[in-house]
């Protein structure tokens, strides 16, 4: 074979092997484009379903979704129409099955409309009688079959006899009942039997599981490493288990939760060795890496019930690398000075039990009144196995206050009391459903270390329930009562109740409510009632809108209660560190009708 021969040979197989690549090139762009360009256009066939609704309607539509090629350059092409209408039937009943109806009977028209040149497929369903449930049989074997939990999970309300057969809730009971066995420490958990039985001639069905739990996981020991200069006994408190109880991921998710929200770590990783060979008990590795131990964080803010404020606060997490806690800060607002020293030592059996010591200076310089406190106070707390939290409580203050701009003589008080809290909420941040409250009783008899003797008792609640629509309704109440045989000025001005502002009753001032002397001046009262309705509509998940109603007012008699009513409007932009709010109040039933603009952050909870 001649040279040139050859060169030409070799050409016309380079053009060729060149054709079909770009020929390839192009049916692949072709490809791509042609769906995208069709989906651009108007598609000119539509889908009307009738006979079945809701959720049988919605699966009807998602399962006859029209091929792009019906519709080319706009116009139908009746070949592919001809063979998707024959398909309709097929997918109708696979599409309605899942639901129990295996019997319908699907009929298909088109209609062309000459004047918009369109074209519609009417699918008319009857869907027939459905399959119902005749016999359920579950059985659970094994080590947990006799596990409560699991027992009252055989009687699955959507799964029951008489009912439809529907694959979504059959799916749903097995999955529970897995998912269940896991959370009690079953993790090799498996059905050994799974099957429905059809009887289509008669619309029944027949349910047969049968769950073998295997056997029942412990946690085992646990290593924690990472925070070499935290003791062990404090690093122990924040797990959510002990070796040798049931395995469970859902305590070790809360361990994780424990130590991060404790802010002394960085990063926690909590890792159940359970890969590999079967180990049981499972053990538990835990690496932490601890944050800075010494914090240092300034800040600034605005409320009007406090004016622009400045705080500064330092925090020491490890004294003495014994976990013990010191917590100093000062706070210079227009209206209220302050600086505090908290010292705290952790409980070494729960994560909420604690002991503190506190130092305050406080200095309050409002339009009704003007003090000075000093106060030492040493706290215990403690959470109760049902959630409910307690806190004792000794307080020792030396106050100076002065009304009307005349100071009055010194007051001191010994002051032992108790709290009692409990809070339940869905959401820390940003609640929809929940409630809280809170009981203070406390007192002083003059023959210990204070100039008077009373007893008070004061109880707050609040509650948030989700409503339809997007809204939620919020409600607030306060009361408190003083038992005191002297005078109202025997009692220091720090122990008076006081309503108005941000978080009482909103449209007037902060604090400037309450009893009054002779020359009209607000000297506050023995006792305190106040409530609020809030009705909040959210917009998206950061912002909600609201409209409020406050009412309520400090008295000394019940026969000289006053109530003062406040009204408004309301904007919420919710953060991580707490909502802002901005409240536009006015002043409901006086005779001179007043505005007031309400601005805070931080939770009102």
């Amino acid at each position: 074979m001649s040279s040139s021969h050859s060169e030409h040979h070799l050409n016309n197989h380079l053009l060729s092997r060149t054709g079909q690549i770009l020929l390839t090139v192009t049916c692949g762009l072709l490809l791509v484009i042609s769906p995208a360009a069709a989906a651009k256009q108007k598609s000119s066939l539509q889908l009307q379903v009738s006979g079945v609704t809701d959720e049988l309607e919605e699966n009807v539509t998602t399962a006859l979704v029209l091929p792009p090629l019906l519709a080319r350059s706009g116009r139908i092409e009746p070949r592919w129409l001809r063979r998707f209408v024959q398909q309709v039937p097929a997918l109708v009943s696979e599409a309605l099955k899942p639901y129990g109806y295996y019997h319908a009977q699907t009929t298909t028209s088109t209609e062309t409309f000459n004047d918009s040149d369109k074209t519609r497929l009417n699918v008319a369903i009857v869907p027939g009688e459905p399959v119902r449930i005749k016999t359920l049989t579950i059985t659970i074997a094994g080590p947990g079959e006799d596990e409560l939990a699991l027992q009252k999970l055989r009687e699955f309300r959507p799964l029951q006899e008489g009912a439809i057969l529907r694959q979504d809730y059959y799916e749903i009971a097995k999955g529970a009942l897995l998912a269940r066995c896991i959370d009690l420490g079953y993790l090799r958990a498996a059905f050994i039997r799974h099957q429905i039985l059809l009887d289509l001639a008669n619309n029944r069905a027949e349910i047969d599981l049968a769950l073998d739990t295997g056997p029942l996981f412990r946690f085992g020991a646990v290593t924690i490493s990472g925070a070499p200069n935290y003791p062990g006994n404090f690093l122990r408190r924040y797990l959510a288990f002990n070796p040798g109880q049931p395995f469970s991921y859902a305590r070790t998710g809360q361990t994780q939760l424990n130590f991060l929200n404790s802010d002394r770590f960085r990063t926690v990783t909590v890792t159940p060795l359970t890969s590999g060979e079967e180990i049981n008990p499972i053990p538990v590795d835990i690496i932490l890496e601890p944050t800075a131990r010494r914090k240092l964080r300034p800040g600034v803010g605005f409320g009007t019930d406090t004016g622009p404020r400045f705080t500064l606060q330092y925090r020491d997490l490890n004294v003495q690398q014994r976990a013990h806690e010191l917590t100093t800060e000062l706070m210079i607002a227009r209206q209220r000075q302050q600086l505090t020293a908290s010292y705290v030592l952790p409980g070494l059996h729960n994560i909420n039990n604690q002991t503190a010591l506190h130092l305050g200076a406080e200095r309050d310089q409002l339009d009704t009144y003007e003090n000075r406190i000093y106060s030492a106070e040493i706290e215990r707390q403690k959470i109760f196995l049902n959630g409910n939290q307690g806190a004792l409580f000794l307080r020792l203050t030396q106050e100076d206050a002065a009304l009307e701009g005349k100071r009055t003589s010194r007051a001191q008080m010994l002051i032992p009391g108790f709290r009692w809290s409990r809070r339940k909420l869905n959401d820390e941040l940003r609640p929809s459903s929940g409630y809280q409250y809170q009981l203070e009783v406390r007192g002083a008899h003059e023959k210990v270390v204070s100039d008077t003797t009373l007893l008070q008792t004061i109880v707050s609640a609040s509650a948030v329930q989700r409503l339809p629509w997007s809204f939620q309704l919020i409600g607030r109440v306060k009361g408190a009562a003083t038992l005191q045989n002297g005078t109202i000025d025997d009692i220091p001005v720090s122990l008076r109740f006081f309503t108005g502002g941000d978080r009482s009753v909103r449209g007037y001032a902060y604090q400037s409510l309450g009893p009054t002397d002779a020359n009209g001046q607000v000297i506050g009262g023995r006792h305190l009632l106040i409530g609020s309705l809030e009705l909040e509509r959210n917009i998206n998940e950061d912002w909600a809108l609201a409209a409020f109603f406050d009412t309520g007012n400090a008295f000394n008699q019940r026969a000289d209660f006053e109530r003062y009513d406040g009204a408004g409007l309301a904007v919420r932009r919710y953060t991580p560190v707490g909502p802002i709010k901005l409240d536009l109040a006015r002043t409901v039933g006086q005779p001179k009708v007043s505005y007031r603009l309400h601005f805070s952050i931080g939770f009102g909870w």
